[in-house]
């Protein structure tokens, strides 16, 4: 699509807005990849429970590395310099936003989806790290570019400014950003296996609330749920919007990092990962079964079970210990 400001741009629908901005980004600068390899590559994949962070009065549970480590990850594999920039006033921030749109500049911005009116209303929540791009201005309508919509989007200038500047936790403070320079435009074979080792040591690392050990302590906070407290479904409940609604979700990032894994076996060359792909993809198949029941429990359908669940998620965690065990052994 051609903007006022600006220049053409195409735009990709994704499964998740950060992995589908940066994979868009690239490729409007002449690296075309699949949101699936900018995902894999920059060692987004992971779990964390953080009991000391609270999102919606609950701990904080997290599939995937924290917001901007997949914009970061760009920067080795790629010899690539990303600009970054937030704001203090709103209007500064929108002032430099227009300003990069007339020199042409296709810009990434971090944004709360309460905010943003083509949303549908049922469909929005206070969450301030949705990531969309805006390719163009016309009149006081900036043309977006939202990786979760199928089709480009229109927003007004005074509610795009109410999202980037949202309060609360993860504020995006305005932020804009966009490459600066690109030193390389193809995937390697090393950069692939340097993100792969990456990514185990992460999943199965010493620090506890991270990676496999990370899903152990939540299931075992789980089990301890008192059935008769109504404040434990409501604990069950959060668990299951963080995994499935905030973001791509626990198995959404799984079924990408799938994707990401038969795509690194024809660079790599190493056939294993295309079979560990079919893993990697029951190991998402687990999580949604394990949202699937919980769901049940939390709408009556089932008796609420707080020792089932912990059970699943112990068994989510030994799939996963076993499955990056192997992973690292495919690519030592």
């Amino acid at each position: 699509m051609k903007a006022t400001t600006g220049t053409e741009f195409r735009h990709r629908h994704a499964a998740h807005c950060e992995s589908g901005v940066a994979a868009s980004l690239l490729t409007h600068h002449g690296v075309p990849i699949s949101e699936a390899m900018a995902f894999g590559l920059s060692s987004a994949m992971a779990f964390a429970y953080l009991p000391f962070v609270k999102f919606a009065g609950f701990p904080l549970i997290a599939y995937r590395m924290p917001p901007r480590h997949i914009l970061k990850g760009m920067a080795r594999p790629f010899g690539m310099r990303f600009r970054f920039e937030t704001f203090r006033d709103p209007a500064a921030g929108m002032r430099r936003l227009d300003e990069l749109l007339a020199q042409g500049r296709v810009v990434g911005a971090q944004t709360s989806p309460f905010w943003l009116p083509y949303f549908p209303e049922d469909m929005r929540f206070h969450f301030n790290a949705h990531n969309l791009i805006v390719y163009g201005k016309q009149g006081d309508e900036y043309l977006i570019s939202d990786p979760v919509a199928e089709d480009p989007q229109r927003c007004a200038g005074d509610a795009l400014q109410r999202a980037r500047f949202a309060k609360g936790l993860m504020a995006p403070k305005g932020l804009l950003y966009y490459p600066e320079s690109i030193g390389c435009n193809e995937v390697t074979a090393d950069a692939v296996r340097r993100a792969i080792r990456k990514t185990v040591r992460t999943m199965l690392g010493p620090v506890p609330i991270v990676g496999v050990r990370g899903i152990r302590m939540l299931a075992k906070r789980v089990a301890k749920l008192d059935p008769a407290d109504r404040l434990s479904l409501n604990y069950a409940g959060h668990i299951v919007r963080m995994q499935e609604e905030i973001g791509t979700g626990g198995a959404g990032f799984r079924f990408l990092y799938a994707a990401f894994l038969q795509e690194a076996a024809h660079v790599t060359g190493i056939a294993e990962l295309a079979a560990l792909s079919e893993r990697m993809n029951e190991v998402g198949d687990g999580w949604r079964e394990f949202a699937l029941q919980a769901a049940r429990m939390i709408k009556g359908r089932d008796a609420f079970d707080p020792g089932k669940l912990a059970r699943m998620l112990h068994g989510q965690a030994e799939r996963e210990r076993e499955f990056f065990r192997a992973l690292k052994r495919a690519v030592a």
